[in-house]
């Protein structure tokens, strides 16, 4: 979340930058700033009767030893009283810093200067286009057409366990699932990333340090008897690895990546554009994130996204590189660049990636500190990004491949499936 102070020092450029993400902040700021100068104002007066019950509890103890019982009797239970007032004070104060926090939660992060205005995904800006589209003249099957008839994905089945939106993967469908993730973390590995295996499931302070709450409760499946939330990404576990802790200035940046199944309500979604793989309920995803210094964070931006750039085209496959206007960005994100692969049979743009960074609105939500050489505490800043998520790579890569010989297999990701083409 965004700090206090910045909003005390440059509140109408905070207001006019938070526009650009289509966010009226005016109303809001004013009200966590009157709402702190009250807890302020509370503060004084707290430390005031603090200091005068300090002084009293001296002068009882010097009346007492003066015999003066009478005076020093009358001290002790104006002592009293100030002590209960206070003890209103504290808990007015401590009430007024909980709806401080509260509404600090619900202003979304700053866009970067690079963020331009916009309202949909129509407005975002494709920044460059790799790869030739390919031409599949009579061969164009829709992936879940091709899933069917190389008994790749079963949707059916997958409806009759658990219901729309949860595929079985079987046979070489299963063994492309593993040979895509195992290419993705190997390349992770090259690139200087640590691997991890995550909890599935993380408790609501791991959420809301991330952002996920309270502004994306709807779309996360949760447990209520444990109050645990299915995970919608990584970088939830992953980044809250480090909620609570002050690193040294040495140790950055940091570099993260894991393997998890993906679980997302996507409530309300319908209609052609969910056909398939194109949206799921469950699907599985390898994350890169990263924690890094402040003033660094957009150069490890760039650095992720050419990761990212790097795996696809491995995978032989054309994409573009969009980046998001102010109003189809996430909350919490301070740049995001996407990436969409073709889907040659479907004729469009699939969604791969996101690779966004946050500046220090997470980290500030986490206390993720770090210490520079003259011991003075700064936040981190924290990106991440999906490298990548695999039911549309799946979708891509099975029907711009299709030939009436069967599917050809990319050329580096052969020795992980055993094989050249799925037939």
């Amino acid at each position: 979340m965004l700090q206090l102070s910045l909003l005390r020092s440059e509140k109408e450029n905070v207001i006019k930058q938070l526009a650009i993400k289509n966010f009226d902040a005016s109303q809001v700021i004013d009200e966590i700033l009157a709402k702190d100068d009250e807890r302020k104002a509370v503060q004084q007066k707290l430390d005031e009767q603090l200091a005068t019950v300090n002084k009293v509890s001296k002068e009882v103890g010097i009346l007492f030893s003066q015999r003066k019982t009478e005076e020093a009797q009358k001290l002790q239970q104006q002592s009293a009283d100030l002590k209960e007032s206070n003890k209103a004070l504290s808990d007015q104060m401590t009430r007024l810093e909980q709806e401080v926090q509260t509404l600090l939660t619900t202003v979304p992060n700053i866009p970067s200067p690079e963020v331009l205005n916009g309202k949909s995904a129509e407005d975002n800006t494709v920044i460059s286009e790799h790869g030739n589209l390919p031409s599949l003249k009579d061969l164009k099957k829709p992936h879940w057409e091709l899933a069917k008839d190389y008994d790749l994905i079963d949707f059916e089945l997958g409806n009759k366990i658990a219901g729309a939106g949860f595929p079985v993967y079987k046979g070489q469908g299963a063994k492309l699932q593993r040979a895509l993730i195992s290419f993705f973390l190997d390349k992770a590995s090259e690139a200087g990333y640590t691997e991890v295996q995550a909890p599935l499931l993380v408790n609501e302070d791991s959420g809301f340090g991330t952002g996920q709450l309270p502004d994306k409760e709807g779309q996360m499946y949760h447990i209520t008897e444990d109050n645990l939330y299915l995970i919608p990404t990584a970088e939830v576990p992953i980044t809250n690895i480090f909620r609570d802790v002050i690193l040294k200035e040495d140790e950055l940046p940091l570099q993260y990546c894991g393997y998890t199944p993906c679980f997302r309500r996507e409530a309300g979604s319908y209609g052609k554009d969910v056909r398939g793989l194109n949206r799921l309920h469950q699907f599985d995803k390898v994350e890169i994130v990263q924690v890094t210094h402040l003033d660094k964070s957009y150069d490890v931006l760039e650095e992720m996204v050419n990761h990212v750039k790097s795996l696809l085209e491995d995978l032989e496959l054309p994409f573009r590189i969009v980046k998001l206007c102010g109003g189809d960005m996430s909350f919490t994100s301070a740049l995001t660049y996407d990436f969409e692969v073709y889907s040659a049979a479907q004729e469009k743009w699939l969604e791969v990636s996101s690779v966004s960074n946050f500046g220090n609105y997470q980290a500030n939500r986490l206390k993720l500190r770090f210490k520079d050489a003259n011991n003075k505490k700064h936040l981190a800043h924290t990106l991440n990004g999906s490298a990548l998520a695999l039911p549309r790579i799946v979708a891509a890569l099975l029907e711009n491949n299709q030939t009436k010989d069967g599917i050809k297999v990319p050329s580096k990701l052969q020795s992980y499936m055993g094989a050249d083409l799925i037939k």
